[in-house]
């Protein structure tokens, strides 16, 4: 198999305080050679004090023709460094990066577009550096435009356009100029839903015509449905590489995204309000007998809850609330469903929810604590953490296109009497 990318022991440092002396502009220059002469005079002789910064260090990879690798790790990871140094926009400190065939890149909003020529003519400017000719981007026009819903603003400069106007645009020429390569940073935590969806399924065609995808996301599912390869990063090294759900769930195994699974969240400083007379102090969640692994789709998930009350007092309600990623709720385990109220006493209680099916698709959702004496009067309600729901696809557990809730079924193909309406 062809390997279009090959990064051999690929680093990036960055000076703190400092801008690189290629990087500089006049301003910049002359700040910095006044901040130098004050910084001698006080050090006397001494070493500088300018720390070094390595962003990405000793990266060493391959990436095959046709296939589509996410990049994975926690912010300051240096995924978005790779990318840059990927696509040129940067110069590696060490190692060298060979890409094979054209690039397309879409690194972030605000970048790869001149604000002052209008949307027509950033299509075709980006198509020129790619090195189209220009029948080659009349003929891809009207998909791009149609893509990225901007018709009427074509002739409007870049500069006045809304952000997602602008991303719309960016990743509408970015995927249908044709690249051998397409990087892609995270850029759909922009878009709404709609256009979540519209990327990725672009980005699949993009794959499935034997071209180069590398998605940068902290979106787990979106990873796992686009990709089938993933690299992790820890603190600028590839710290792991191989099939997509394997990486995927190691990295989530290790709070990756949001909270580890089976550890205590401590809530003290959570977002949170209520009367105060009681709070929750601590969480924690995890698969019953698997302490170590990630929830399911249709798989049951444990939470436990620790309470501290001031009073003694009894409580109607103690909830555990599943969200969405824009607010809509989605599960409620409540205690008033069973009719009796919690006695709390000053001091500390515990509360175990064991719920056997968590019938949600594979994504992040936000998990809110609750408790109250009356409907609409907390006591205590406080944002908890995110919960990662890692599905796989293979055993019929992949999220459908924008569908939330996961629901078991079965599928036939009858023939003969069988297939009779009854």
């Amino acid at each position: 198999m062809t390997q279009v990318i090959r990064a051999t022991g690929l680093g990036k440092r960055y000076e703190l305080g400092r801008t690189l002396r290629r990087d500089r502009t006049l301003r910049e220059s002359v700040v910095e050679s006044v901040g130098e002469l004050m910084r001698s005079t006080r050090r006397n002789g001494a070493q500088s004090a300018d720390r070094e910064l390595w962003a990405l260090r000793d990266a060493t990879f391959e990436i095959a023709e046709g296939e589509a690798v996410g990049l994975i790790g926690a912010n300051g990871a240096g995924k978005s460094t790779l990318l840059k140094l990927l696509s040129r926009v940067t110069a590696p400190t060490t190692g060298r990066a060979e890409i094979h065939g054209r690039v397309g890149s879409l690194l972030e909003v605000g970048t790869g577009f001149h604000p002052d020529l209008t949307g027509r003519e950033n299509v075709f400017l980006n198509g020129a550096i790619l090195g189209m000719r220009g029948s080659e981007i009349e003929r891809k026009f009207d998909e791009i435009v149609a893509f990225a819903e901007v018709e009427r603003f074509l002739d409007t400069p870049v500069k006045r356009y809304s952000s997602g106007m602008y991303l719309r645009l960016a990743f509408a020429v970015a995927a249908h100029l044709e690249p051998e390569v397409l990087l892609v940073d995270e850029v759909l935590a922009v878009g709404d839903a709609a256009f979540q969806r519209k990327c990725l399924g672009k980005m699949g065609d993009v794959a499935a015509s034997g071209r180069t995808v590398v998605f940068v996301s902290h979106n787990m599912d979106a990873v796992l449905r686009l990709c089938t390869r993933a690299l992790l990063l820890e603190h600028g090294r590839v710290a792991e590489s191989g099939p997509s759900a394997e990486v995927v769930a190691g990295y989530l195994a290790r709070g990756g995204t949001g909270s580890p699974p089976a550890q205590w969240i401590d809530l003290a400083d959570a977002r949170r309000r209520g009367s105060a007379e009681a709070r929750f102090t601590r969480v924690r969640y995890a698969v019953p007998d698997e302490p170590g692994r990630v929830p399911r789709p249709g798989g049951p998930v444990r939470f436990d809850l620790e309470i501290d009350s001031t009073i003694a007092q009894s409580v109607a309600s103690v909830a555990v609330v599943l969200r969405s990623q824009t607010g809509v709720m989605l599960l409620v385990a409540d205690i008033i469903e069973r009719g009796v109220p919690l006695s709390l006493t000053p001091g500390r209680t515990a509360v175990r929810f064991d719920i056997g099916a968590l019938n949600l698709t594979s994504g992040t959702y936000g998990v809110t604590l609750w408790m109250s004496q009356a409907i609409g009067k907390p006591i205590d309600e406080v944002t908890a953490f995110d919960l990662e729901i890692l599905g796989d696809a293979t055993r019929g557990f992949g999220a459908s296109a924008g569908s939330l809730v996961h629901c078991p079924f079965t599928v036939s193909f009858p023939s003969g009497a069988d297939a009779q309406p009854d």
